[in-house]
């Protein structure tokens, strides 16, 4: 008998209020919920406390679960850019958790992911955590759903079998892909 490989996927969801995350086992082609939450940082006053805060948790959490890869929503291009300089360095310092420990990392539009999950990349957050939660099994939706955005990103990642080329191997490999992002 042949043995199914398993693997630990952690999937980010981005934030600088709130910050989702979603852990997924995969055994072959088999989905297993193993955790997901959200990261509650408005409570927190300064921007550099909230990005130390986002490094702990999510050390943390690469600590208790050893995720074999990582998967993060790329940062949504809106008409605000300082609201995007601070969704950016936060998306920086969860890749640099897992950067730090060599886990691979891969990021995901949020329309790729949407699509993924649900067949329609315009989807809303309610559609995603419904399908997901059909998907998935899962009892009882959390209130806020930054937690099954970030579960959809896991999702996203599996169904992409991590193909993407924006995968980063180690933090070597991410500075030498992305030129002119990292000095």
């Amino acid at each position: 008998m042949a043995v199914v490989p398993e693997k630990i996927v952690l999937g980010i969801d981005p934030g600088t209020s709130v910050m989702g995350y979603g852990l997924l086992k995969i055994s072959g082609k088999k989905l297993s919920l193993l955790q997901f939450g959200v990261i509650h940082l408005s409570k927190y006053s300064g921007h550099e406390l909230k990005l130390k805060k986002i490094f702990e948790r999510i050390t943390s959490i690469i600590e208790e679960f050893h995720p074999d890869e990582v998967a993060l929503e790329a940062p949504f291009y809106g008409k605000n850019i300082q609201s995007m300089l601070k969704l950016g360095r936060a998306q920086g310092v969860a890749m640099s958790a897992a950067l730090a420990r060599d886990i691979p990392i891969t990021e995901y539009a949020p329309k790729k992911v949407k699509q993924s999950v649900t067949g329609n990349g315009n989807a809303s957050k309610e559609q995603v955590a419904s399908m997901l939660q059909t998907l998935l099994n899962i009892k009882e939706l959390p209130k806020m759903l930054d937690a099954t955005d970030a579960l959809a990103v896991a999702v996203c990642h599996h169904f992409q079998n991590g193909s993407l080329q924006s995968r980063a191997k180690s933090w070597k490999n991410f500075v030498a892909d992305n030129p002119g992002r990292v000095k």
